[in-house]
């Protein structure tokens, strides 16, 4: 390819163009070589590339360009050049344009890429990736350890074993696909525990940079596992989000013992790791706007959003009294964030950068006003994948534009340009689980956007084969705004007439309690009772096994309270009421010290009691109403 050596535009792209073409194209100053190609007018040579190949044939502009990247693998350009209608004419005639406006064409590329035209590579970047992966695996795995024996344990609210039992009487041998986990060969709280602490482990593994592949992949079949059994405590998108995830990262780690000096990271899983951030932010903006919420719509959403989310922390309390105009600001702001940053992932260095920025600010303001156990986190670790090695490089001097037309002396690149990516054994199975885990992905993602799945034909075949692995997901948080709360008080008495509240740990009880900040952790009994809240017992079967227990003293389910006001003796009567909860105004908690303040709506359980051994109403006439 022959080039303009005096134009500093042309000397920074040849640059470009080079690290990805690698020694399979010469690159030469026109200014050398015109002796040799004397057919090839001078004039023309300094307003164009030029590639001559091997067999002879000579062109010149855009698809001289899209020719040499096709030498270096990158052939679609090249293909929509020569198939597409109007891409020829619209690329040539830019490639002019930009060849006879090259200093502003320099500045336009400084603003869109900075210092590195060149692409410093995702090396040190996928690393850092790696590394925090497997930390968001450990946070998941100890948030998930401390309580897992009283959600799924032999004597916990939904025991895993009678899962597993039902499963299996109904589905038969598929079940082991249906349902993937190493439960089916022992459910015991002993086995609960060693999961947990196998999946614990491999992610200390990827933490400290030790068979990252192997440990990744530990992490992700332990989680899965976990998953599986959890039932109705462990069906959050952040949980089959962090699956997803760990399917990414195992696709972009080495096998090798150790992740220090890794080559280059599989572009294709790259690709995929943006892809993954992108759905996640797009189709969160796109349910609420196609929910018809008027919340939404007319931008007060957040007027509710910070005393109805499920745990607010002590600094909801002060978003929410914000002022009306600010709060339909952050409406506008979130739509930004969700909506729009996403398409900036995918356009040059310093856009892709701003949108992170965007993506990374609305995660950390959530952080600040909500308590999401590690979903927050672990959509900021995706978003370290919108990086590259240029941010963790030493700066070894500043990269000077020259103006075009200029001479100089030729630029020293700020780092090296990136060595193609070698071919390893791992390298087709690799593109060919990316190209699938691609496919499957456009069902739900479509989906989000209102297109039917069922006209993507074998794509949606591929989707529902491998959706019990959780390796293409649905995304879209709060769809629909809750503007009210209730919550459930769950209440205990000996005598049918003295009542005493079953304080837990984290959720709404006592109004003077100041509300908690726990993100990584995620209680998820807690979580799971602002759901019920929202419907009614019918719809909550799991609840009636929780005050089935406390009605036995089970120790695993009273560990999961804050407060069991009967300690290792059991109450007799089980009761449960809703109370419609607000967050108090400044001069009500100046006054009384009070967070909340709540009011009666009505039963939830009416009074039951154990008989035979079995949960039942309590008799009337043995139970007085005492409501208030």
């Amino acid at each position: 390819m022959l080039y303009d050596q005096d134009c500093g535009f042309c000397r920074r792209w040849i640059a470009r163009w080079q690290g990805f073409t690698g020694d399979r194209v010469d690159y030469e100053p026109y200014q050398s070589a015109a002796e040799r190609f004397p057919e090839i007018p001078r004039e023309d040579l300094a307003n164009a590339v030029h590639l001559i190949e091997p067999s002879g044939a000579h062109t010149r502009g855009a698809e001289a360009v899209f020719r040499a990247l096709a030498h270096g693998g990158r052939r679609w350009p090249l293909a929509l050049y020569h198939h597409v209608p109007g891409f020829k004419s619209i690329s040539e005639g830019t490639y002019t344009a930009v060849a006879r406006q090259r200093t502003a064409a320099t500045r336009v590329t400084d603003l869109l890429w900075g210092r590195h035209v060149v692409p410093p590579g995702e090396t040190k970047t996928v690393s850092l990736f790696l590394r925090a992966m497997g930390l968001v695996f450990g946070i998941a795995f100890l948030s998930l350890w401390v309580q897992v024996v009283s959600l799924v344990g032999e004597h916990g609210i939904l025991p895993a074993h009678e899962f597993l039992d039902a499963v299996r009487s109904h589905i038969g041998a598929s079940r082991y696909w249906l349902l993937p986990t190493v439960f089916w060969l022992n459910v015991s709280d002993v086995a609960l525990h060693i999961v947990c602490a196998a999946g614990l482990a491999c992610s200390l593994l990827v933490v400290a940079g030790f068979v990252p592949a192997v440990g990744l992949l530990g992490s992700w079949i332990a989680y899965l596992s976990l998953l599986g059994i959890g039932q109705d405590f462990l069906r959050f998108q952040w949980d089959s989000l962090l699956l997803e995830a760990g399917v990414v990262a195992i696709l972009l780690a080495p096998w090798r013992w150790r992740l220090r000096g890794a080559g280059p990271p599989p572009r294709a899983s790259l690709w995929l790791a943006r892809w993954l951030i992108f759905r996640l932010m797009l189709t969160s903006a796109v349910v609420k706007l196609s929910s018809g919420d008027p919340t939404w719509r007319n931008l007060t959403a957040l007027d509710y959003h910070y005393f109805t989310q499920p745990l607010p922390p002590w600094t909801a309390w002060y978003a929410h009294h914000w002022p009306e105009w600010f709060q339909k600001l952050s409406v506008l702001a979130m739509y930004l964030s969700e909506g729009i940053a996403p398409f900036l992932l995918w356009g040059p260095r310093r856009v892709r950068f701003t949108g992170a920025v965007i993506i990374t600010s609305l995660q950390l303001l959530i952080m600040a006003t909500g308590n999401y156990g590690f979903f927050n986190i672990l959509a900021l670790v995706l978003c370290i994948l919108l990086l590259d090695d240029g941010l963790w490089m030493r700066r070894g001097g500043k990269e000077e534009p020259v103006a075009c037309g200029v001479p100089g002396p030729a630029m020293t690149p700020v780092v090296e340009p990136i060595a193609p990516r070698a071919r390893s054994r791992t390298s087709a199975p690799r593109r060919a689980l990316v190209a699938v885990v691609f496919l499957a992905t456009l069902v739900p993602f479509l989906g989000a956007l209102g297109f039917n799945a069922r006209h993507l034909g074998p794509v949606n075949a591929v989707y529902r084969l491998i959706a019990p692995f959780y390796v293409a997901n649905h995304y879209g948080l709060f769809a629909v705004m809750t503007t009210e709360r209730p919550e459930i008080i769950v209440e205990g008495s000996r005598d049918g007439i003295n009542w005493q509240a079953y304080e837990f740990r984290y959720k709404p009880g006592d109004e003077m309690r100041r509300p908690r900040m726990l993100t990584p952790h995620m209680p998820r009994l807690d979580w799971q009772m602002w759901f019920a809240a929202l419907g009614d017992v019918r719809q909550n079967r799991w609840f009636l096994v929780l005050c089935w227990r406390l009605l036995q003293g089970s120790p695993d389910v009273r560990g999961a309270f804050a407060v069991d006001p009967f300690g290792a003796d059991p109450p007799r009567y089980i009761r449960a009421n809703v109370y419609m909860y607000t967050f108090t105004t400044a001069e009500e908690r100046r006054r009384s010290g009070a967070w909340w303040k709540r009011t009666l709506r009505g039963p939830y359980v009416r009074n039951l009691m154990l008989q035979d051994g079995e949960l039942a109403p309590a008799p009337a006439e043995a139970v007085p109403d005492t409501t208030q």
